[in-house]
């Protein structure tokens, strides 16, 4: 992964219901696929819904902070990439 392909990072993760607040620096969309990676963890997730201030939204774009709901873990300071 190279720093071209980070979109953002997770600054809040919401355990009990499995979701992760992205600031995004580039756009994101439902659909896309993306790695998630914090440390030496990684793994791959399709966005399939995300949410800003409480609606559920398409995509979300440079400077917004999304809830996107993800299979595992993603503490802050995971960093979001698109994959190819």
């Amino acid at each position: 992964m190279t720093k071209d392909n980070l979109i953002g990072k997770v600054v809040h993760w919401y355990d009990k219901i499995g979701v992760a607040v992205i600031e995004l620096g580039k756009s994101l969309k439902v659909g896309d696929k993306v790695k998630i990676k914090h440390g030496d963890t990684e793994f791959e997730e399709i966005i399939s819904s995300m949410q800003l201030d409480h609606e559920s939204v398409k995509s979300g774009k440079k400077g917004q902070g999304i809830a996107v709901k993800l299979s595992q873990k993603a503490g802050e300071g995971s960093e979001i990439y698109m994959t190819e």
